[in-house]
């Protein structure tokens, strides 16, 4: 998910050489640091090109669910991720984005009606938005359970066209967000941006989508993390509706997967994240085009972009780099 306003907005962002921007995705996950670099000719129509890629294991213990339980281990692999950089990337100001694990954010959406009524404020107050800021962070509070000094925040008005206007908001604890800006650092990288680890995944499918797909048929977008799986339906470049499984209202992942197949027939389903993890729910690519209804793609990078050289790594066919290429694609598009 895009914010108006990045956790890190404070952060100096780099200059564009030669009119063309180069952008970073880094997804630190429980067992290994994933790293795509993408770069794109400043102008709508510019094709991507994938510059490098690269996967580094983490030491055991590194990780302890959401947590960086070992910093210094983390900082290393991430430099060893950045070593082997391409000289082209390594000159150019590298927008650098990191991923948060779905568990450790909040996002929600709230009628502007209910916020402006906490603020006294007009609902239609445009510029002065800004005095909404005390509604949210009441709302957040109350919503997350901890006050707001430990807390990061983000919000935007939602432009997209609807009856009712409404805030998205998204938070986490400033604990996560602290840790991997010290990890980063310690590594010699600065960041630009953080995101949440399935709206980076949804922004690589959806990208993959408008390359491969026809765009007025509906399809669903599936990633798979370490704390669950989550699904979005599609239609008219729109997001109709969106699972998240383990849930109390599913049974089990047919059940969820059963709601977002409800509706007209789905042209296809695109698969990212850790697809190995399915076989811990005895599930199966196959079972889930049979409740689908549908042929399943898994994600991959490679033909979304051109190669700038020769580029061998498997992340390059993995669903698993899904994380990592949303997070450099938010780079080159924003």
């Amino acid at each position: 998910m895009t914010f108006k306003s990045s956790w890190l907005q404070g952060m100096q962002l780099g200059v564009e050489r030669l009119g063309e921007r180069f952008a970073a995705g880094i997804d630190v996950s429980s067992q290994a640091v994933r790293l795509i670099v993408v770069s794109q000719r400043s102008r709508a129509s510019a094709a991507l090109r994938i510059e490098y890629l690269t996967s580094v294991p983490l030491a055991a213990g590194a990780m302890a669910g959401t947590e960086i339980a070992d910093r210094h281990a983390v900082a290393r692999a991430l430099r060893d991720a950045f070593s082997a950089l391409p000289r082209v990337c390594s000159t150019h100001a590298l927008r650098c984005a990191m991923a948060l694990p779905a568990s450790a954010t909040l996002t929600t959406t709230i009628p502007l009606t209910r916020l402006a009524a906490l603020s006294g404020c007009a609902e239609d107050c445009g510029h002065e938005l800004a005095e909404l800021e005390p509604a949210v962070m009441s709302e957040v509070e109350r919503i997350a359970g901890l006050e707001r000094h430990a807390l990061a925040v983000d919000w935007f008005l939602d432009e997209a066209p609807s009856s009712i206007r409404s805030v998205t908001i998204a938070a986490t604890a400033r604990q996560h967000l602290e840790a991997r800006i010290e990890c980063a650092a310690t590594a010699g990288i600065s960041l630009t941006a953080i995101d949440g680890e399935p709206h980076a995944a949804l922004r690589a499918m959806r990208y993959a989508a408008s390359h491969d797909l026809d765009p007025h048929e509906p399809y669903v977008a599936i990633w798979i993390g370490a704390d669950g799986v989550y699904g979005w339906r599609i239609a008219d470049d729109s997001i109709v509706g969106e699972i998240r499984y383990p849930a109390p209202e599913h049974s089990d992942l047919a059940d969820a997967l059963r709601d977002l197949a409800d509706g007209p027939a789905l042209d296809c389903a695109l698969l990212s994240g850790e697809v190995d993890l399915l076989d811990g729910v005895g599930f199966s690519l196959a079972d889930m085009a049979d409740v689908l209804g549908c042929t399943v793609l898994p994600f991959e990078c490679a033909a979304l972009g051109g190669l700038a050289r020769s580029l061998t790594d498997p992340l390059l066919h993995e669903p698993s780099g899904a994380v990592a290429f949303g997070l450099a694609l938010r780079g080159v598009l924003e």
